[in-house]
């Protein structure tokens, strides 16, 4: 049976195929369209999906949604209907869209695949938004059973919901209901430190280690009331996003010292400790939850999704505190996800079939879900007239580029399936040397073109993590943050003392480029068994340097979505000041490469982030 999941019409949309329970293909549509966060219908991805699992016209069985338009348009009604006439703007912008499109998904789905030339309908589904996070949470990870805990903005009407999934079943126990959100807590803070809403929440976690929580008790007496299960209050007389076109609102600005930094600005210590504030809330409402969860299901393991799992501060402080002793977490936890877990419910709940977990291994094959171009790479360079050397041998390939990233140079690498989700895991990646102290103002300004407090991710190899880090689990999915071991840090005395700037360059370890100011690191394991190519480079690195880890960020510039095919990658290669580029069996360096054409103001056609 194979079922088509879809989501869209929010942000991040994306499609998965999903063939008697297995996933075969998964895509956001932003790396077909090149628009970052595409929200559009995912026409590409979708057919990336049917291609990549050979689905013809009349072999399709089924597509599910990832949540209900019918009930969240009636819940937006509701919502301005209650505080109407307080809101109108806000609405009457909302409602043409959802008219006109966001109703009709029915309709929409139907008319691209009577254009696609389908013999007849599939049979679609339309599972509850938090039901598809859940789902995707359970049904691929290791466990035979957990309790399943899902936190985001808000679906239909749930912000955040409880469940317990045990073989095929899944069943949702207890949610907190919108305006109430933990997603749109930390989003409205994104908001008012000047960066964007459902992107921004990732640098807002970057620049927390450089504040102090100094407005933690101010936002839990004024802005929230909370429980020990973790469930709260928000106190909307704070908040625009009802009644408004913003997250926040003057009172907010009075609460919190002043108007919301503008995008772009200079940072001040009240954004980093605003930052850093809402971190260490957002901690604590997450360990209530996983409390309540426990006692509420009594299992030992938990799942995680949605968009606030992907803060993985938050779920390394999870992990050490031990309230369940296995973790794992989606690794495309936001709207995107939602795709796979609709279409794995409708295969396990719809459709009654049993699953099989094994307790260690999960269904995600790494999350390398998407498109390879290894075997058209050749003819493309060809086609070109780049030059490139030729390594057909996966050792000697890995041992050059493990000389290249000792001999201090930036490297893109786009090589087998792209990854699913917004963690570049070694296929889609830029990497260098973790041990150079100047690899992370490089890479921050000269390849990606963004803030340059942001931190830069490891790659470990999976049996060297502890040698490295405080960590004793896998982290495949890039989705645990963990302190660098002590005996490798230098400066803990130092912490906070040193302006911005400073502390930005200090040299914190003896892997300075993957470590945090906050002596921390998000980090990726990574196993010979699912990525055996990445896994040789670093183990080829390893033995020439004696050092098993080294820098892993996402193969994109600011503004603009991961790559995804060879031309993508050797046009952002180009465009920045990367040294080497990596496609597939192939290497290029940049200085043999033709004089690149290119407008003057390229950067002008993304939206910056």
């Amino acid at each position: 049976m194979n079922i088509l999941g879809i989501s869209a019409h929010y942000h991040d949309s994306a499609a998965t195929l999903v063939r008697d329970g297995k996933i075969i293909a998964a895509a956001q549509e932003e790396r077909f369209s090149r628009k970052k966060h595409d929200e559009r219908f995912p026409v590409n991805a979708i057919r990336y999906c049917l291609a990549e699992g050979g689905v013809g016209p009349d072999q399709l069985d089924a597509v599910a949604f990832y949540d209900k338009p019918v009930s969240k348009f009636a819940r937006i009604c509701e919502t301005y209907f209650s505080i109407a006439p307080k809101g109108l703007q806000s609405y009457m912008m909302a409602l043409p869209i959802w008219l006109k499109q966001k109703l009709w998904i029915p309709l929409e789905i139907e008319k691209f695949f009577d254009e696609a030339g389908f013999k007849r309908q599939p049979q679609l589904f339309f599972p509850e938004h938090h039901e598809s996070h859940a789902a995707s949470a359970f049904f691929p990870s290791p466990f035979q059973s957990a309790a399943v805990l899902t936190l985001d903005g808000v679906g239909e009407w749930a912000t955040s919901t409880i469940g317990h999934g045990r073989g095929g079943e899944l069943t949702i126990l207890k949610e907190m209901r919108f305006p109430h959100s933990l997603g749109l807590l930390y989003s409205a803070f994104t908001y008012f430190t000047g960066f964007r809403v459902n992107s921004g929440e990732y640098k807002l976690m970057g620049l927390a280690p450089y504040g102090e929580p100094t407005y933690v008790d101010r936002i839990k007496d004024n802005l929230l009331d909370l429980k020990a299960d973790g469930s709260f209050r928000l106190n909307m007389d704070y908040f625009g996003y009802l009644d408004g076109l913003t997250m926040t609102n003057d009172k907010f600005a009075q609460l919190f010292d002043g108007p919301a930094r503008k995008s772009e600005s200079e940072l001040s210590k009240r954004e980093m400790d605003l930052a850093r504030s809402i971190q260490v809330v957002t901690e604590d409402i997450v360990l209530r939850m996983a409390r309540a969860a426990r006692e509420l299901t009594g299992e030992k393991n938990l799942c995680l999704a949605g968009g606030v799992a992907l803060n993985c501060v938050a779920n390394g402080v999870l992990l050490r505190a031990k309230i369940f002793e296995n973790l794992w977490i989606q690794p495309a936890a936001g709207d995107a996800g939602g795709a796979l877990g609709a279409a794995l419910a409708v295969w396990h709940m719809a459709q009654k079939q049993p699953r099989t977990a094994d307790g260690v291994h999960d269904q995600m094959q790494g999350s390398y879900l998407g498109p390879n171009f290894d075997g058209a790479v050749g003819e493309f360079l060809k086609a070109k007239g780049y030059p490139a050397e030729h390594l057909a041998d996966p050792l000697p390939r890995a041992a050059r580029i493990a000389q290249i990233i000792d001999e201090q140079n930036v490297i893109g690498v786009v090589q087998g399936r792209m990854e699913f989700g917004p963690r570049a895991l070694g296929n889609r990646s830029i990497i260098g040397d973790a041990r150079s102290p100047e690899m992370q103002s490089k890479m921050n300004l000269k390849i990606k073109y963004r803030e340059s407090f942001r931190p830069f991710a490891p790659s470990c190899l999976v049996e060297r993590v502890g040698d490295y880090f405080e960590m004793d689990v896998p982290s495949p999915y890039m989705l645990l943050v963990a302190q660098v071991r002590k005996e490798r840090c230098k400066g803990l005395e130092d912490v906070g003392k040193l302006p911005i700037r400073e502390r930005i360059n200090q040299v914190r370890s003896d892997i300075p480029a993957i470590t945090h100011v906050d002596y921390s690191a998000r980090v990726q394991t990574v196993n010979p068994d699912t990525n055996p190519d990445y896994y040789n480079i670093i183990k080829a690195f390893e033995a020439r340097t004696g050092y098993g880890v080294i820098i892993n960020t996402s193969f994109n510039v600011r503004g603009e979505p991961i790559v995804c095919t060879p031309e993508d990658a050797y046009r952002c290669f180009m465009r920045t000041e990367m040294d080497y580029l990596v496609l597939g069996e192939y290497i290029l360096d940049k200085k043999q490469q033709p004089p690149w054409q290119e407008k003057a103001n390229w950067r002008q056609d993304y939206v910056l982030d």
